[in-house]
């Protein structure tokens, strides 16, 4: 039942050359960085993610991303990153884009077990009808199209057809976990992280406090560990490490006024 192991390098040593993964995260809230370090380091290539996004800022999954070691994304937002735009026009990378919301059900219903649903999302637009380029030739001109879904019709609207994700690994971030991976995420930080966790079949997390079974409210738990395969336990540095994407500010009030 103990499933901590001792270093993020140890935790990914068996991920290999074009293996799939969720990855949970957020812009930078819940990133898994230092496992995505780690794979890094282990210099694994070919690999296909699925995540809300592909890192920014340099860090997270951009590492990996600007190192020519995805080969694919799956994911609902490119944001201000450079150079995941300019490898998905320039045909470098295959990207299916996917609404925010069917990307999170259908990560959800891989790790639940259902294998497709209908939804309404998309319908009437390229989402459904196909068409949407997964792969740019470089030139202008599209090389790889999305097919055409499945739509049908219950009680007179329109739904189109959807499939679960599973994928080899995932890799999430925890505020809190125990040695049977049950976690527990903090605030923002819980976006993705869950559903991300659910829809790989070896779950991999990096959690800042690690604690002893039964130190968790089971109330307060977010993901069972039954979800959960591995556990790396961060350092106070690795832990207290957090990045800012976009950081506003107040004016300072005029002297001699108040607020």
């Amino acid at each position: 039942m103990d499933k901590v192991v001792a270093t993020a390098e140890e935790a990914v040593a068996d991920t290999r050359d074009g293996a799939t993964l969720a990855v949970g995260g957020f812009g930078l809230s819940g990133v898994p960085n230092v496992l995505i370090d780690a794979l890094y380091e282990l210099g694994v290539s070919g690999l296909k993610v699925v995540s809300n996004n592909c890192g920014a800022m340099d860090s997270g999954l951009a590492i990996l991303l600007s190192a020519g070691r995805i080969s694919r994304v799956t994911g609902s937002y490119i944001g201000g990153n450079r150079e995941f735009a300019r490898q998905y026009l320039a045909g470098e990378l295959d990207v299916e884009m996917i609404p925010q919301g069917t990307l999170a059900e259908r990560l959800r219903a891989g790790g639940c077990g259902i294998p497709a649903f209908y939804t309404p999302a998309g319908v009437g637009t390229q989402v459904a009808d196909g068409g949407l380029p997964w792969r740019y030739d470089g030139r202008g001109g599209v090389a790889l199209a999305s097919p055409p879904k499945e739509v049908r019709e219950f009680d007179g609207t329109d739904y189109v057809l959807e499939h679960g994700i599973r994928t080899d690994f995932a890799l999430v971030r925890a505020a809190r976990g125990d040695r049977h991976g049950n976690l527990v995420f903090n605030k923002s930080s819980r976006n993705f992280n869950p559903l991300a966790a659910m829809a790989g079949k070896v779950t991999i997390a990096e959690v800042e406090e690690l604690v002893e079974p039964g130190e968790l409210d089971p109330d307060a738990v977010h993901l069972p560990g039954i979800f959960v395969q591995r556990v790396v336990p961060l350092t106070p540095e690795q832990a207290g490490e957090k990045r800012i994407e976009r950081r506003t500010i107040s004016a300072p009030p005029a002297r001699g006024t108040t607020r």
